[in-house]
């Protein structure tokens, strides 16, 4: 039994608007026309690079923000000995680094794929994440060990009105950073840009956690500053666990199960598809890949079975979010009775 197949890699211009569709609705014909989008090569490279271009637009203003707010509250630090601000502030400064394995990333990603790197650089985001992570994962370590120390070695904290200024300013700064990084993460679809911000809002909370403690300090508790730094280790192993968690996934190529159901739904509606066989999505970088196979009619001609492949792409485009590319591969519909060959290879493999 012969197969026909459409195979749909990143479509150029003659696969724009301009086709025929002529077994599409006209419900369907008019929203695609009056729903703005494009899915030629250029407009999805041109979003591309515009969702890299607020990621690092994002991360550089962050770093400045999160860069003076560290910077201050070293200058307390110095003045009063208070262990739990030098860790928040050791943490502050970590965060604020991270911008610079995250801007690294983004500027590869923006790298047109080569003959080697079939898929471009958006992997490079992915490795970023890895880096975060093991930032946290170094800041926590170093944030319990100075903690352990002075708890056991415990010293007066000195100006604690100053701790508790710089307390409020790392809040507020963390907790601005914390919101901007989410909402352009969430927006580009970057899993190591929220994870990043997730690790900013923690931040903001240990930087509260040390105006407890300056609170206890200037009640006399001299353990106060020491169990609050520990405090503080807690907290970012927390987000240490989330982050590591979300990273892995985008890693080993995790996607919302709610995405493969929206793509499904999308493709059962395409006119021509009969069923929907096997469907893949995987993230490079914050852009999605799809790859699926659809069920046409077995006695379609390769042209029509083209045509729903077609259909079926644009379809995944516009129903799924951060979609740049998508792989359709259409299989007739089989005989009754007859057996399809691709699947008895596949079962004499198996067996």
């Amino acid at each position: 039994m012969s197969r026909q197949h459409a195979h749909h890699h990143e479509p150029g211009p003659e696969h724009g608007h301009d086709h025929p569709h002529p077994r599409a609705s006209l419900r369907h014909r008019l929203a695609h026309l009056l729903t703005p989008h494009s899915h030629e090569s250029a407009g999805r490279v041109d979003s591309a690079l515009e969702s890299s271009a607020r990621g690092l637009r994002a991360l550089w203003v962050s770093l400045a923000v999160l860069g003076v707010t560290a910077l201050a509250q070293a200058a307390v630090v110095v003045a009063s000995g208070s262990v739990a601000l030098l860790g928040d502030t050791v943490h502050n400064a970590a965060d604020a680094l991270t911008a610079v394995p995250l801007g690294i990333a983004f500027v590869l990603g923006r790298r047109a794929a080569t003959r080697r790197f079939t898929y471009g650089y958006g992997r490079a985001e992915d490795l970023a994440g890895v880096a975060v992570v093991l930032t946290i994962a170094a800041s926590a370590a170093f944030a319990g060990w100075t903690a352990l120390g002075r708890l056991l070695d415990p010293r007066p904290v000195e100006h604690v009105p100053a701790v508790a200024v710089a307390a409020l300013v790392g809040f507020a700064g963390n907790e601005w950073v914390a919101r901007y990084r989410i909402r352009v993460g969430r927006a580009i679809g970057s899993a190591a840009l929220v994870a990043d911000g997730l690790h900013a809002r923690t931040d903001g909370f240990t930087s509260l956690a040390v105006l407890l403690g300056a609170g206890g300090a200037a009640l006399g508790w001299r353990f106060a500053d020491p169990v609050v730094g520990l405090a503080i280790t807690a907290a970012i192993a927390l987000v240490l666990r989330d982050a590591a968690r979300e990273v892995f996934r985008r890693v080993m190529d995790a996607v919302d199960p709610a995405l493969v159901d929206r793509a499904e739904r999308a493709l059962a509606r395409v006119p021509g598809v009969r069923g929907v066989g096997e469907l893949r999505l995987r993230w490079i970088g914050h852009r999605l890949r799809a790859e699926v196979a659809v069920v046409v009619d077995g006695g379609a001609t390769v042209r029509e079975a083209h045509r729903i492949a077609v259909d079926a792409e644009h379809a995944l485009l516009h129903a799924v979010p951060r979609l740049t590319a998508a792989l359709v591969h259409a299989d007739p519909e089989p005989v009754p009775g007859e057996t399809d060959p691709h699947l008895a290879l596949a079962h004499h493999a198996a067996g």
